[in-house]
């Protein structure tokens, strides 16, 4: 490092002076004090920052910045923030920050006095400082009752203020201070000896103590406040480190910047360990947040960039206004303005751009068109850097991203290529293309990669090259062969013909879970439809807006013909319907897999049966065998049953002697069915009695095992083992979606419904684990925001039916939760939310079992469990950095956060 000059004395007494400004003035003890390096220090820079000094830490930046500056050394890689200072340390990193390290010599014989002793390494630094009159010889040789030596006593803020105030030259006025009181409220534990000094500094203005009015003298000082007190006072310093230059970036890019720096560029390469700060916060920018032509301080290498900080983010350029006249050899561009002629040279780093933003040829300006011409101010050249045109004809191709489409007014916005936004009209000539199809401009959607050609200011044609979600309306023409296709009849268009995706979404008002088997296809009648298909023009979703059909509830059958297979029907005024089935009439009745044939046997006059149909063609088919509802009436004397069905209607139904189903319970009874209870009520052969009562209950189970070719489930509640078949039960998802039995795995939590002791529907729970971050308690809409491992944010709304529980299934209160918790929330059988908060336990880190999945850590006592199972979906990190289990090391201290026990989370310090 070189000092700027010469009289090396006097710098110094200026940067210590610059040094007690910042300090004192800031002296409320919490904050900026400092720190230095040990005998066996390495240099470390920002991209191998201190393990200790964790992201986010308050002196993180200071500590960045002066480690790549090499004014901090670390200790095997350890900074040891909270560590106090010693006097040595506190002197040799005054040494380096004032610049006087290069007049160390290592090889003089160095001999200081007898009670100033300091370990070897340290005798340059302190013997220089004794030089240069920033110790006081006499006053620091004096014997003082301690069992450390000079050099490793703590640094005290009243003895750092005699040194700088030495330093600054004003040992004279401290010494007419000395008998004065301060007025600290802590006056009288200052050192007669320090008084002097303290008052000088109140006289300069350079501290108000710390809080409570007190002085706090013998207070110490910890390695990261004096780390950011000196890094804070380099904005009064004139020292010139090597690897630290300041000037104006003039151009960036993803892995670099160039850098204006007296009369030249120099470029620096930057990479994923450069960090990114402003010099008026504490708070790290992201690369983007870097503008061109604005002042920065770079620290690093130009093959190695550690720091960049922007040191005044004013962007150092002037515009001028006027109307572009023409274009002259040797790259001149001719403007009026104000009345006169100018003329600007540009070169092949000046960016021409149109009134969007976009990048555009010179050759693309158009006579008389109003642009503004933008130089940079640092340079005597003063270079035009940008040329805009502000208004004039556009007519161009581009390539961008929709932003938005408005078809009311027909206009849209692209972010074109360079990521500047342009908004255009369109006119009735607009062509729309996606993969040789035209579309309308109402399916372009936000997010449609796109090429574009503008003529005339309008948008003249569009191409979609790369697409997103889109919607179309139509009628349902047929539906392919295993469910593959659909074809359907566009509004206004032709035939179609679409591939599904797996699992499409299907909404279909009335029925709860539909399949594609309930969609009505026909040439006349076919469901009106929207489709969305996603950007390989696979239908994703299926809406049916509107269906031609007719249905009836609880008609009664007349008379069926196998032959011609007509149905006769009539409802409860007596009305007649002849319907005809067919190989596609969706049949439903008391089998797992219904046929023609088999379902031919229970069309008999009288019975009751559900039925829609297209014209005389039934398209479903379905024969009462039961009632669900909830229980209104429970007549045990006149044994009538009475139910509230799904769809409101109140019907009585009598019984005889039914058998009543409970899940759970092997000697069930009519006194276990309540009113309010929900049940299916099974009817007698005949229809006409209740045979068999199964009351409707939900259990939460754990997936244990599955046996899929048997359509089997192994499950585990509250501990006890059970197994149930699956085969005719409905599967959905956690979002409704009809899964396969293939699609449950190990360790899900499933939510059965069941029809006395039959599952009737098994859906797959959502579990969220992760980190809360923020906890609204207002009364009337509680709730909790988590982010998961998965970095996503979820905000939870609770209610009076939620539950708040600890690890050990203790009941909590929402004012028990707080942001930094890590929780698991799910909801219950009922559809409640369960939040649980987590276990937390600090270890040290052993080792890892891998094949018993097990993390070992170090006992604190005897009787401490060492070991706790790994999930095998655990989230292990550092910071935001996600770590594997192998890289953990024996001592690393580690945070766990346990789920019944087993690890979820570990969390490296």
């Amino acid at each position: 490092m070189v000092s700027k000059r010469s009289n090396s004395t006097s710098h110094s007494k200026k940067v210590v002076s610059a040094v007690i400004v910042g300090m004192m003035a800031l002296g409320t003890g919490t904050a900026v004090f400092a720190d230095t390096a040990t005998p066996t220090s390495a240099s470390v820079t920002a991209s191998g920052l201190f393990s200790d000094v964790k992201s986010g830490f308050w002196a993180e930046k200071h500590i960045y910045k002066l480690a790549s500056q090499g004014i901090l050394l670390g200790n095997n890689g350890l900074f040891r923030p909270n560590d106090s200072v010693t006097q040595q340390e506190a002197v040799t990193m005054a040494i380096r920050f004032a610049g006087l390290e290069d007049k160390i010599n290592n090889n003089a014989a160095i001999s200081l006095p007898a009670n100033m002793q300091v370990n070897n390494y340290f005798k340059p630094y302190v013997a220089l400082a004794l030089q240069h009159n920033l110790l006081d010889k006499t006053s620091e040789n004096a014997a003082v009752d301690s069992k450390q030596t000079w050099g490793e006593r703590k640094a005290s803020r009243e003895w750092i203020t005699e040194v700088l105030v030495r330093a600054l030259g004003k040992e004279a006025d401290a010494s007419s201070l000395a008998s004065k009181a301060t007025t600290f409220a802590d006056n009288s534990k200052i050192s007669a000896s320090k008084r002097g000094f303290v008052n000088e500094a109140l006289e300069l203005g350079l501290t108000n103590g710390v809080d409570g009015n007190r002085f706090d003298p013998q207070g110490s000082v910890t390695r990261a406040q004096l780390a950011t007190f000196f890094s804070r006072a380099e904005s009064f310093n004139d020292v010139k480190y090597n690897n630290s230059t300041e000037g104006i970036v003039t151009a960036l890019d993803t892995n670099k910047l160039n850098l204006y720096v007296d009369g030249s560029i120099r470029t620096y390469v930057l990479d994923n360990s450069t960090v990114y700060y402003t010099s008026d916060s504490e708070n790290k920018i992201s690369f983007a947040d870097l503008k061109p032509y604005t002042k920065v301080m770079v620290i690093g290498s130009q093959n190695k960039t550690a720091y960049v900080e922007v040191t005044d983010s004013k962007v150092q350029l002037e515009s001028t206004e006027g109307t572009f006249q023409k274009l002259s050899p040797g790259n001149i561009l001719w403007v009026e303005t104000g009345n006169t002629f100018k003329e600007f040279t540009y070169d092949a780093g000046t960016s021409f751009l149109d009134q969007n933003g976009a990048k555009i040829e010179p050759s693309a300006l158009v006579v008389g068109s109003k642009i503004t011409i933008q130089q940079e101010t640092f340079s005597s050249a003063k270079k035009p850097v940008i040329v805009q045109v502000k208004s004039g004809v556009i007519n161009k191709n581009g390539t961008g991203t929709l932003q938005s489409v408005d078809t009311a007014s027909k206009s849209l916005v692209i972010k074109n290529s360079s990521g500047a936004v342009e908004s255009y009209t369109w006119d009735d000539s607009l062509i729309v293309k996606y993969q040789n199809q035209l579309l309308s401009p109402s399916e372009l959607k936000t997010g449609a990669v796109i090429n574009y050609t503008v003529k005339n200011n309008l948008v003249e044609s569009i191409e979609v090259t790369q697409g997103v979600e889109r919607t179309i309306r139509g009628s349902l023409y047929e539906v392919g062969a295993n469910n593959a296709t659909i074809t359907y009849k566009r509004d206004g268009g032709q035939l179609e013909v679409k591939l599904l995706a797996d699992k499409p979404e299907l909404v279909i008002s009335g029925i709860a879970s539909p399949t594609v088997g309930d969609l009505i296809a026909d040439s006349v009648n076919g469901d009106q439809v929207e489709i969305t298909l996603n950007p390989q023009d696979q239908v994703t979703k299926i809406q049916v807006l509107n269906r031609q059909m007719e249905q009836k509830k609880g008609v009664t059958i007349v008379g069926y013909e196998p032959k011609s297979k007509l149905l006769t029907l009539v409802d409860a005024n007596k009305k007649p319907y002849v319907v005809t089935l067919d190989d596609k009439t969706k049949l439903t009745y008391n089998s797992a897999t219904p046929t023609l044939a088999g379902i031919e046997p229970y069309l008999t006059n009288g019975r009751k049966v559900n039925i829609t149909y297209l014209t005389n063609r039934a398209l479903s088919l379905e024969v009462i065998y039961q009632y669900e509802g909830k229980v209104s009436a429970l007549d045990l004397t006149g044994k009538k049953l009475t139910l509230l069905t799904t769809e409101g209607q109140s019907m009585t139904i009598p019984f005889n002697n039914p058998t009543v189903s409970v899940y759970g319970k092997s000697n069930a009874s009519l006194s276990d069915i309540k009113v309010g209870s929900n049940v299916a009520a099974v009817l007698n052969a005949t229809q006409d009695a209740v045979q068999s009562i199964q009351l409707k209950s939900n259990v939460q189970f754990e997936l244990v095992a599955v046996d899929t070719s048997n359509s089997r489930v192994t499950v585990k509640n509250n501990g006890l083992i059970s197994q149930f078949y699956v085969d005719k039960t409905t599967l959905t998802d956690e979002n409704g979606q009809a899964i396969n039995v293939q699609d449950l795995s190990v360790g899900q939590l499933l939510n059965v419904t069941f029809n006395g002791i039959n599952p009737a529907a098994v859906q797959l729970v959502k579990v969220t684990n992760g980190e809360v971050t923020a906890v609204n308690t207002t009364s009337g809409s509680p709730s909790i925001t988590v982010k998961n491992y998965g970095g996503t944010t979820e905000t939870f709304k609770l209610d009076s039916t939620s539950k708040i529980m600890n690890d050990t299934g203790s009941a909590l209160n929402l004012s028990n939760v707080a942001a930094g918790n890590r929780v698991e929330v799910r909801k219950d059988a009922d559809g409640n939310y369960v939040v649980k908060v987590l276990n937390v336990s600090t270890q040290t880190f052993w080792k890892y079992d891998s094949y018993a999945k097990e993390i070992y850590v170090k006992r604190q006592n005897v009787n401490d469990n060492n070991h706790f199972a790994l999930s095998n979906a655990a989230y292990i990190h550092q910071g935001d950095t996600i770590l594997t289990v192998q890289s953990l090391k024996e001592n690393d201290n580690i945070v766990l956060y346990l789920n019944n026990g087993t690890i979820v989370e570990i969390q490296k310090q």
